[in-house]
């Protein structure tokens, strides 16, 4: 029995372009898993005849471009033309968008397969969709990324596209087991992503290695393809507990800490990493920019179809969104700039932060998608991060270690990553 859907997004791509596999088989494993799991809730549209006719297609083609027939699945705040997009929302129900995101547009020049669309919560925040955690289903897979992140765990697609926010990409991938990037701020174009907030808001890739990362980059930027460099030297590491280290539960101290020696032990300067006391208080700044933003952004559902919007976003975001001056929000907007400079200072001195990917193993209920607090100060940063599959935490599900890298160095992060990868394993 065929099982390609185990591969990852570069092996896959690989055997498709040399023609071992063809996209129909490709897409129909996939499809015959996502059927075989139907529990996990990782889709919330999918037309298999509509996927498996995009394969063909590719196929009849002879699979061109960099991604040569491959499957994706598409987070449902990002548009496509030819399949709805909701945003995890009733008052979008069965919208169907004009035209296609610049991502998805970009992945089908490539020559991508849509295979659907992955379940969000509510306009990727904090109100969960349907989507239950691949290796236990009463416990949450993460958010907003919900379903990409548990559809790539339970080789259901190669790769997701995710959002990030807060830790919406980050997160549900530590929790799931996979491999999550989210790149430095403006590196990929978000025209056609449901805007939640201008300042925070980033594409960003759920998938199994970090070849996939590499790949999608070259796609997604209109480059040629660089591949993960993994003969680089020993980086210099600094630790990064956060101000917000006692959030995080043993288990994850334990990881870093243990990480933190292993890396040393292997060849890596290892070294501690603070924040100078204007910063102790990032996360704040973060939480202000998120709800004061949302709260603009988001004034049509407000204003017309506040009965549709679900009490958990008005309570904990648009309303309290809407009482932030905007003195106080170019405060915050300020403070997020030196916040910036201040880490272009320390990576002068090193080339990875070492810092948890969440503050713990995916919590048990559905009620919550897990805390964020190890990913927003890094999404307000706009410095790219890589979370890693790093063991498992007491209840036997994912860790991951998250790594942190210099505006703009995205290649150096991956080449870093893939040193450490190295000695993890």
């Amino acid at each position: 029995m065929s099982e390609t859907n185990r591969l990852s997004a570069a092996e896959a791509v690989a055997r498709l372009s040399s023609g071992a596999v063809t996209a129909e088989q490709l897409t129909r494993d996939s499809l015959d898993r996502i059927e075989a799991r139907a529990a996990v809730k990782a889709w919330i549209h999918l037309d298999p005849e509509y996927a498996l006719a995009q394969a063909r297609a590719a196929d009849r083609a002879g699979r061109p471009g960099l991604l040569a027939g491959l499957p994706i699945g598409v987070k449902d705040v990002i548009d496509t033309y030819d399949m709805p997009t909701q945003h995890g929302s009733p008052i979008y129900q069965g919208n169907r968008p004009f035209a296609d995101a610049a991502c998805v547009a970009l992945s089908r020049m490539a020559g991508g397969t849509i295979l659907g669309k992955t379940v969000t919560t509510e306009f990727a925040n904090r109100f969960p969709g349907a989507t239950v955690h691949p290796h236990n289903p009463a416990h949450t897979p993460g958010g907003s990324s919900s379903g990409s992140a548990a559809g790539v765990a339970d080789f259901q697609v190669p790769l997701g596209f995710g959002t990030q926010t807060g830790g919406s990409t980050i997160r549900p991938a530590a929790f799931c087991g996979v491999v999550g990037y989210k790149p430095s701020f403006g590196e990929f174009s978000r025209v056609g992503i449901k805007l939640q907030c201008q300042n925070l808001d980033t594409l960003g890739l759920i998938c199994r290695s970090l070849d996939d990362i590499s790949l999608m980059r070259a796609v997604l930027i209109e480059m040629p393809l660089r591949k993960v460099d993994r003969g680089t030297g020993a980086p210099r590491v600094g630790i990064c507990r956060t101000p917000l280290w006692d959030v995080a539960d043993s288990a994850t101290h334990t990881l870093i800490e243990k990480t933190a020696g292993k890396l040393s032990a292997a060849g890596a300067k290892v070294s501690e990493v603070e924040f100078a006391a204007p910063f102790r208080a990032i996360a704040d700044h973060h939480q202000r920019i998120f709800y004061y933003e949302a709260a603009h952004n988001y004034a049509y559902e407000h204003l017309e179809h506040r009965d549709q919007v679900s009490q958990v976003l008005l309570d904990t975001v648009l309303d309290p969104g809407a009482a932030i001056s905007s003195s106080d929000y170019i405060e915050s907007l300020e403070t997020a700039e030196a916040f910036r400079a201040h880490l272009d200072d320390i990576f002068a001195e090193i080339d990875v932060l070492l810092t948890p990917s969440a503050s713990g193993e995916a919590p048990e209920g559905l009620s919550s998608t897990g805390n964020s607090a190890f990913n927003a100060i890094w999404t307000l940063s706009w410095a790219p991060c890589v979370t890693l599959p790093a063991g498992t935490g007491p209840k036997g599900l994912p860790l991951g270690v998250q790594l942190v890298g210099q505006r703009f160095a995205d290649e150096r992060l991956l080449d870093a990553a893939a040193w450490v990868e190295a000695k993890l394993s």
